[in-house]
């Protein structure tokens, strides 16, 4: 009985309160809602046209109506900052979409079959891993002269690696269980063991990777256009602006402030959640 009481003491947090989120996981939650309702709805939500410039209020500081101020061509920081979050959160999606489906597809694949697919798997990833990704991504995008769609393939192609080893290594784990050897013995076809029965049981972990994809995307394409690279010029993406604002960080801060704290935010709350969601599932796992 007291071993019993221990464990369940022992247990997480989030599982003796089913119902409840942690206070963190909460506030990152409410963070990322603003965020997507200003990449959906951003062009209705900001307050000025964020194209709208007047040369008489050029880079001032918060006031007459701007809350955060105006850049040098005298566009409202705020409704930029508002509008800039479909571009550089949109790229950084579909960079995180892509690498969970095509790399835990992969890394299924190359789990369950082992042999030579595996080893040719495994001898990619190494390859990637071992090109240092910004400095390719640079070098890519800034030699194919590509824009904003280009550096999302170069991104996912960098990203791939990380997806194929995670899932790989779940799949290897669970393809030496039980329940895979009954399926196979009753005949069950291996993209059916693969993806109805196995694929559920690495979920967790399938998740939580899209997730810091997710953020991990979000800092390397904010990188890219920070530079200039993969974005026009006068881009609203936070990077770009990040990089308009670094030269006037002493007449109106919040130019460069502004998309920095938002990237950190936002990177920090995918991340949080993105912990919080294999933790649960995990520990769920292990309660049963």
């Amino acid at each position: 009985m007291s071993a019993v009481t221990s464990a369940r003491r022992s247990r997480p947090l989030i599982l003796r309160h089913r119902g409840r989120l942690p206070i963190l996981v909460g506030v990152a939650g409410a963070l990322l809602l603003l965020v997507v309702a200003c990449v959906g709805f951003g062009q209705w939500i900001a307050p000025h046209d964020p194209s709208a410039q007047n040369p008489l209020l050029s880079a001032t500081g918060p006031g007459g109506g701007h809350w955060l101020g105006t850049d040098r061509l005298g566009r409202d920081v705020l409704s930029r900052i508002i509008v800039g979050a479909r571009p550089a959160l949109v790229g950084p999606l579909c960079i995180a979409v892509a690498s969970v489906v095509v790399g835990a597809s992969l890394g299924l694949i190359a789990g369950y079959r082992g042999g030579v697919i595996d080893s040719l798997l495994n001898r990619f990833a190494d390859l990637i891993y071992a090109l240092p990704a910004l400095l390719v991504a640079v070098v890519v995008v800034g030699v194919v002269g590509g824009g904003y769609w280009v550096a999302v393939l170069v991104l996912i192609v960098l990203s791939l690696p990380g997806e194929i080893r995670l899932c790989r290594s779940a799949t290897s784990v669970q393809a030496r269980l039980p329940y895979v050897d009954a399926a196979h013995t009753l005949g069950v076809s291996a993209p059916r063991i693969m993806f109805r029965h196995i694929l559920p049981n690495i979920m967790p972990t399938v998740v939580a990777t899209f997730l810091l994809d997710f953020a991990g995307a979000v800092v390397g394409f904010s990188s890219l256009a920070f530079l200039g690279l993969g974005v026009q010029p006068g881009s609203t993406a936070w990077g770009s602006m990040l990089a308009d604002g670094q030269s006037l960080i002493t007449i109106n801060p919040w130019l460069a402030l502004s998309p920095a704290i938002l990237l950190i935010l936002t990177t920090a709350s995918v991340t949080l959640i993105g912990d919080w969601v294999h933790s649960y599932f995990a520990a769920d796992r292990g309660g049963r």
